[in-house]
């Protein structure tokens, strides 16, 4: 017979799990940042990804590669890419650890794999879908992509023959689909960086709804999509972070530390619910910034090499965050020391 205790052994559980996730967001954090120099030539990693063995993975896009750099060993191994010039940009990740990577030059989604080095290329079906972006993976295993240049949302199923890509395009003409990620529900928000809007894609059905910002001069770049499904997003044109709500298009807006001309770009959440980002306006001193959705108050770091314009990063399993430093030809971790509660 169970004990009284073993019973409620769950429930406590359970309960620490909800206090653990509603504990305030700390106002203030110390940071580490490593750098490395990436072995490309020329170097300009453009993208990073984790991958499920916890190595990171980047897009050399000059040199025409995929990168892979092991943190435990601090060693980097590169695999050339067949079809020449074909720009890699972002990449992900499958579960099985194999990279997928947009050929954003050649028209292509490519997929490295991670054990033998082999690539395979799925070629676009339509010439209007000349610039493939980014890249986020459904549940199912499905690949959901923006076309940038050629105004498209595309899915790609690696199951089937030659990847069955559909594509579709959003209300708005000219709108360049950028950043995208996905929701709880596996629904894909995704920012129109020459349109005031955030865009979302139904997987199922490949219907996209458009969510208006308030500023009709607004470009948001990149995107990270929360816990409770908001997206944040930054503002590249004016120098603002924006917080949307899907469900009521509410939109709220901060200015970023460095101003007008700060260029939001990199951006993700940490499991705290802090939101972080890169301010790219001066390209030798790109500047590292926290939010605290909480209090709204905001903490800034200089990155150490400069960062040279960093456009994308990923968090790890062990809450670090990845950055590729294009500019520079370095990929940056940052790990987050200690933090101190002000609420």
């Amino acid at each position: 017979m169970r004990s009284k205790l073993s019973r409620l052994l769950p429930a406590l559980m359970l309960a620490a799990l909800a206090i653990a996730s509603a504990a305030p967001i700390a106002d203030s954090v110390d940071v580490r940042i490593d750098e490395w120099m990436t072995p490309s030539s020329p170097p300009y990693p453009h993208d990073p990804a984790v991958a499920p063995d916890g190595s990171i993975w980047y897009t050399g896009q000059r040199a025409n590669v995929i990168g892979r750099f092991d943190p435990k060993t601090e060693q980097f191994k590169e695999f050339p890419l067949p079809t020449a010039n074909s720009g890699p940009h972002g990449l992900q990740a499958d579960k099985d650890g194999n990279i997928w990577y947009t050929g954003n030059a050649a028209a292509l989604i490519g997929k490295v794999d991670a054990k033998t080095g082999k690539v395979t290329e799925y070629k676009m079906p339509d010439p209007k879908a000349k610039d493939p972006h980014t890249i986020v993976f459904l549940k199912d295993g499905t690949l959901l992509f923006t076309v940038q240049a050629g105004n498209l949302v595309g899915s790609l199923d690696p199951k089937a023959a030659n990847g069955a890509i559909k594509l579709v395009s959003p209300p708005t003409a000219n709108a360049r689909p950028y950043g995208i990620k996905l929701d709880s529900k596996g629904v894909a928000f995704f920012d129109e960086f020459n349109a005031p809007n955030i865009g979302s894609i139904d997987p199922a059905t490949m219907k996209i709804t458009e969510y208006p910002l308030p500023d009709k001069a607004a470009r948001p770049r990149r995107i990270a999509v929360a816990k409770d499904d908001t997206v944040w997003y930054g503002d590249y044109a004016r120098g603002y972070l924006g917080h949307l709500d899907p469900k009521t298009g509410k939109v709220d807006e901060f200015a970023s530390p460095g101003g007008g001309k700060s260029r939001p770009y990199a951006i993700d959440i940490t499991a705290d619910g802090a939101v972080w980002y890169v301010e790219t306006g001066d390209d030798a001193h790109n500047m590292l910034v926290r939010f605290n959705p909480g209090t709204k108050k905001m903490q800034t770091f200089p990155i150490p090499g400069g960062g040279g314009t960093v456009r994308n990063m990923e968090i790890d399993r062990n809450g670090n965050l990845w950055l590729a430093e294009s500019g520079v030809g370095k990929i940056a971790r940052v790990t987050i020391k200690s933090a101190t509660s002000t609420q």
